[in-house]
Order: C-alpha cells, then sequence, then structure tokens
C-alpha cells in the first residue's frame, strides 16, 4: 500500500523557537520536554540530566508563550527552583526568572497567605520549625502530668515523630503507634489527647507548623470549590520534581492542582526513594499510572556521571528490587576500570586502605574535594576519622546540625519572631528563659500578662517583680522591643540591635561562644537579603541554611578537604572516586531493617544511590571483624561478619568487580 502525505498549510508550518531542543537533548529528554499536555511520568535514572530535563521544558514552556507565572516548578528546596529558573533564563532570556518555583511547603504559605480567612486563619500566623513543635508538646506532656509518670511515656521528640508522621502518612495515630512504636500501645488515648491539645494550641496562638502548612492548603483546595478553580487556572502546567520523595499528602496536593487541566510532569527515580524516615511514600512514584491511568511515561537512561563498568554495576544492584520501573542506564563515558571490592581485615585497615589510597589519587591530582567515602550510618566513619587526623589529612563531614536547629540561632530568631507576631509564645518562652533568675514558671506568668494586656509590651515592666533581680533585664528586653516594635528600620537593622542586646546572654550561655560567633555573623550577612521581617521569618523557618560551625572542628586550612558523608545527606551529589564502608550485614543493611521488606527495599536503594555517586572509581569494602558498640543494636565486644546480602544477591558479582587483596608491607628495619 502507498501512502501519501498531506503538506501541512503555511499557518501550520513548524514554530521558529530560539532554542535548538532537538540538538540539545537526547531523543528520550526531548520527548519529555515538548509533551506539555496531559499527565505526564518522568524516571530519570541517576546521572540522567533530570534537571536539564526540566531547565529546557521551562524554557520550552515560556516559549510556546505560556505566561511564566502560569507555571508551578515544585522542588524539595527553594534553591533547586531558583537555580532551575536562572539557568533557564540563560539559555533563553528573562521571563524564566518569573516562573512560579519553590517548595511544598514554601507554596503553600504563599496560597495561605492569600486565601487564610476562607479557612478562618489569621493571615499573619507564624510558622514553628521542629524545635519549636516540639517545645509545645513538652509543655502540653508537662501540663497533663505525663512527665511525672512511673511508668515510660514517649518522649516529646517522639510525640512530635508520631503527630506529624500520622500527618503526612495521612493515617491515624493508633496506625502510627501500632506500626512504628508498638511498646506505646498502652497509651495511645494519651497521646492522641496531647495531638489534640497541640492542634487546639497552634490554632489559639495563631502558628502553624510545617504539616499544618500542606494539611490547610489540602484543606482549602478540598473545601473551596471556587478558590481551587482559582488556583487550578493561575497555574496551568505544574511540575514536580523528585516526586519520590514526596509523601502522601504532598501528592494529594499535587493531584488537587491539576484537578481542572491535569497538565502535570513529575520526574523522579524509584530507585532512589531513600527518605522514608521523612514521610516520602514510595508508593507514589509507583502508582502515578494508576492515579492517571492516561499518563505519557518516559524513561531516562543515557547516564552523564559514571563509566559504563560502575553502571553495570549499579544496574546489577537495583535489578534485584523486588518493585521498580525497569530501566538499564548506559554510558558513553570512556574508562575500563572495573569497582573494586575489599575485604579488609577489621575497621582500622579499612581505614588505613583508605587514607593510603585517598593520598595515592591525591598525588594523581584528584583534588580531595573530588573524593567521597559514604556509610550508612554516621558513627561508622569514627574510625576512619582518627586515621584521617593520625594523618593530617583534611575533611569535612555531612550529615549534621542544621545551622537553623542550633541553640544559639534559635535564641535570636525569637527576638525577631515575637517583633512580627507578639502572640507567639513559643518565641516569648525562649527569649525570657535566656534570662537568669527567670524559670518555666516565671516565664508563663510573664507571658500570661503580655497576653491579657493585648500584647502591650509594657507588661513587661510589671511591678511584680520589683525585688527580684531580673527585672533590670525585662526593662532592657522592653526597651528593646519598644524601640523595634513598628519601626522601618530593615530585618539587617532590626537583627544588629537585637544581637547587640543578646550578645552578653549569649557569652554567659555558651562556653564555646566564639566558635558560635561565626554562625551569628552569618544569620546578620543572610538578613540583609530581606527587606521584610515576615519574609526573613517565613525563608528561615522553610529553607534554613545546611552548615553551622558549632561541632565543626578546624583541621586544616586547606580549602580542600575530603568528603565524609551519610548517603542521605549524598544524594544528588557526585564525586570522581568514592568509597563505600561497612558493607556489611547488620550495618549495611541496617540491623534494624532485615526482618522487615519494605525497609529492607528502601536499604537496597540507599546502596544503589551510593554506587551511582562515582564517576570514575568505586571502592566497595566489607570489614571482615566489627567492633560492635551500643549504638548498633548488637551486643558489645568484637564479631564476625558477612558481607552485606546486597553483595552476595547480584548474579556475577565477582564478573562486575575486581578484587583487591591488601597486605601488609614487609618490615624492613634498615
Amino acid at each position: 500500500m502507498k501512502k501519501y502525505t498531506l503538506k501541512r498549510q503555511k499557518d501550520e508550518q513548524k514554530k521558529h523557537f530560539v532554542i535548538d531542543y532537538k540538538a540539545e537533548l537526547n531523543p528520550r529528554q526531548l520527548e519529555a520536554v515538548i509533551n506539555i499536555e496531559g499527565p505526564h511520568l518522568v524516571i530519570a535514572g541517576a546521572g540522567s540530566g533530570k534537571t536539564r530535563t526540566l531547565i529546557f521544558r521551562v524554557a520550552y514552556l515560556v516559549e510556546n508563550n505560556n505566561p511564566p507565572q502560569s507555571i508551578l516548578l515544585l522542588t524539595f528546596t527553594r534553591k533547586a527552583s531558583q537555580e532551575m529558573m536562572r539557568r533557564a533564563a540563560t539559555i533563553l532570556d528573562e521571563r524564566c526568572k518569573h516562573v512560579s518555583g519553590g517548595t511544598f511547603h514554601s507554596f503553600a504559605n504563599f496560597i495561605l497567605r492569600k486565601y487564610a480567612l476562607q479557612l478562618k486563619i489569621y493571615p499573619n500566623y507564624s510558622i514553628v520549625d521542629r524545635g519549636d513543635a516540639e517545645d509545645i508538646i513538652s509543655l502540653i506532656r508537662s501540663d497533663m502530668g505525663l512527665n511525672k509518670k512511673e511508668r515510660r511515656f514517649p518522649r516529646k521528640s517522639t510525640l512530635t515523630d508520631i503527630i506529624s508522621k500520622a500527618v503526612n502518612k495521612c493515617i491515624s495515630i493508633d496506625d502510627v503507634v501500632v506500626d512504628d512504636y508498638p511498646h506505646y500501645k498502652k497509651d495511645i488515648d494519651e497521646i492522641q489527647d496531647i495531638a489534640e491539645k497541640y492542634r487546639r494550641f497552634k490554632k489559639e496562638k495563631m502558628v502553624m507548623d510545617y504539616d499544618d502548612l500542606l494539611v490547610n492548603l489540602k484543606i482549602l483546595l478540598e473545601t473551596d470549590e471556587e478558590t481551587r478553580k482559582k488556583v487550578c487556572a493561575a497555574y496551568r502546567y505544574i511540575m514536580v520534581d523528585e516526586y519520590q520523595d514526596t509523601n502522601k499528602l504532598q501528592a494529594e496536593i499535587a493531584a488537587l492542582l491539576t484537578s481542572e487541566h491535569r497538565n502535570i510532569l513529575v520526574v523522579g527515580d524509584d530507585a532512589q526513594s531513600i527518605y522514608s524516615f521523612r514521610g516520602a511514600n514510595f508508593r507514589n512514584i509507583m502508582d502515578f499510572p494508576k492515579l492517571f491511568p492516561d499518563a505519557r511515561i518516559t524513561t531516562l537512561e543515557q547516564n552523564y556521571r559514571s563509566t559504563q563498568p560502575i553502571l553495570e554495576l549499579t544496574n546489577a544492584i537495583i535489578e534485584q528490587a523486588k518493585e521498580k520501573f525497569s530501566k538499564e542506564l548506559f554510558s558513553e563515558i570512556e574508562g575500563v576500570e572495573k569497582p573494586v571490592y575489599i575485604d579488609a581485615v577489621d575497621e582500622h585497615e579499612q581505614a588505613a586502605f583508605i587514607a593510603q589510597r585517598v593520598l595515592e589519587l591525591r598525588e594523581e591530582e584528584i583534588p580531595l574535594s573530588r573524593i567521597a567515602v559514604l556509610f550508612r550510618a554516621s558513627w561508622h566513619a569514627n574510625e576512619l576519622e582518627v586515621e584521617l587526623k593520625s594523618r593530617n589529612i583534611p575533611y569535612v563531614k555531612y550529615g549534621g546540625l542544621k545551622f537553623a536547629e542550633a541553640a544559639h540561632i534559635k535564641d535570636v530568631l525569637s527576638y525577631m519572631r515575637v517583633l512580627h507576631n507578639i502572640l507567639d509564645e513559643i518565641a516569648w518562652l525562649r527569649v525570657l528563659l535566656l534570662i537568669e533568675g527567670i524559670g518555666a514558671a516565671t516565664a508563663a506568668k510573664i507571658v500570661e500578662k503580655v497576653f491579657q494586656s493585648g500584647g502591650d509590651l509594657a507588661a513587661l515592666l510589671t511591678t511584680d517583680f520589683d525585688k527580684k533581680k531580673f527585672t533590670g533585664e525585662l526593662r532592657k528586653l522592653h526597651a528593646i522591643l519598644a524601640r523595634l516594635a513598628g519601626s522601618s528600620l530593615t530585618p539587617a537593622e532590626k537583627l544588629q540591635v537585637v544581637l547587640e542586646y543578646y550578645s552578653p546572654l549569649f557569652e554567659s550561655k555558651y562556653d564555646d561562644y566564639r566558635r558560635r560567633l561565626e554562625d551569628l555573623e552569618s544569620l546578620l550577612r543572610i538578613s540583609e537579603r530581606y527587606s521584610s521581617l515576615e519574609q526573613m521569618l517565613t525563608e528561615m523557618a522553610l529553607e534554613p541554611p545546611n552548615t553551622t560551625q558549632t561541632g565543626v572542628e578546624p583541621s586544616d586550612r586547606e580549602e580542600e578537604k575530603l568528603v565524609l558523608s551519610t548517603i542521605h545527606s549524598a544524594k544528588g551529589l557526585e564525586w570522581h572516586t568514592v568509597f563505600i564502608i561497612h558493607l556489611v550485614d547488620g550495618y549495611f543493611p541496617s540491623v534494624r531493617s532485615v526482618e522487615d521488606e519494605t525497609d529492607l527495599e528502601e536499604e537496597r536503594r540507599l546502596f544503589y544511590v551510593a554506587a551511582t555517586r562515582a564517576e570514575k572509581n568505586l571502592y566497595l569494602i566489607t570489614p571482615e571483624l566489627q567492633t560492635r558498640s551500643w549504638s548498633s543494636y548488637e551486643p558489645s565486644g568484637i564479631a564476625f561478619s558477612r558481607p552485606s546480602r546486597f553483595i552476595e544477591e547480584i548474579p556475577g558479582f565477582d564478573q562486575l568487580t575486581e578484587t583487591w587483596t591488601l597486605e601488609p608491607e614487609e618490615y624492613d628495619p634498615f
């Protein structure tokens, strides 16, 4: 049968684009970029150019004359969305910088500030972080007398975990307790009571925690059809990055945002779903085709990071997964060196090998910063840290305290929060407890007086405490807050005044205040970016900087440092050379995961994520003899160990890797 081609009319001819998308993208990436109508799932294998694909899709949507504000890019950090928009503007034009972007939480905050009254919520609400949430729950727990019970009762951090997990997973507190904390089943009624009191407390004090932002956005979209249609009309094209890391609540919000037009593209990799402890739901990405039966599925398989021998091993690792979207990563990057497997005698030999090999690589002109040692748990690197220090190898370790969670930063931000929301009780309590002589009971009385006065700062000058030594400090606090409240000073100028007041309290409270000073200086520099206090406090709560000087030992003045990192902290990064240590059953996979298939499968994906960080060299190390400690949930003492089951389960592992035997150098006294 002969085919006869009907030519398009002139007005149907190909549109002229500034960007040559076909030349810039591989065929699968192009497919993900140009199909903009309807639901679309992009399975982006490790190193397959996921971010590049999203950037070009943003540009393509803008080139198709879609208003930038109608394009919504949801990412897991605000920095990620800003960087994507900046790069899109670089390849196209400034219009891309006006694309709507941010995290689920920041987007929820933006919509709620606009439509809060629809839910009878005070638009000037404060946002409390994890530490503040724990403090509120601790107060409730104490008021209920549960901190004095003779029987064991969940601590404030555990209670916060239970309440948050129930919200993010959209399940009951009963289910969370039974599944994750069965030893607290007898306390379910009291835990539920605490959760209800916590909910009422937040409503009365006009504060929201991170979970409330998502919950209230979902309620708004579900219960107010008119508002939902307005929001859907405002954002015609939705893109969600790292979809495998979304929780159930976020997935439901994404679906509601597309309920009118169904133009949603989600990008992620089921093989890199490793954050269930944060509430991420592996089922979201696996069930997307069920939620949208007509969804287009595009798989990105060309890897632009690693050599083919490394990919052959990583493909074999994830092939053993019980449930997955099938894909076979391939690479055109030159390289024939197989990953290296090392069966070390013990932890010390493992550490000695890494230190020696790192120094050799450094002599081969591989910068220390391009080399990483990855591990399942932070304490797995203890022995290695000792070895590195003994050889004077500078390093940096990731997976520690976040900047805004450091006590001294929370202190200072509490003053700023009081200035923003005079009824922020948690901020008030923290500010007052910094004053010597004021305990929890006295602080609560002072806060009550401030609230009874309708937020009048003059309540701090009450005569009830005239004979107390802290009355002078209360007068100083009143003077500072009265001076700053309602002033036209910038956030940075207000913060400068607060820091001057806080300085003697700071030096008195912290023995290591000199080290902490750098954090306060950083906070002051950060505050200079903002023109409004609300914006500063919102972003410090939702997107805090990730590092703090507290607890960081000065090791070397060189900027170049070897990277030590937990695998969870390493996701999304890459290095020339990667060492994966402690590949031992009970360590990796963790002993806590081996009896639960869901947890075990996530550990397998964690191993896959670690291996796919390597570009040229990959070293897998199994120390035969382990020193067990209390933190490993195993009996203390020395125990022989078997290699990780993830290694033993790989067919043809010996052919995919090269085995190195470590032998001590012969001793020569001369």
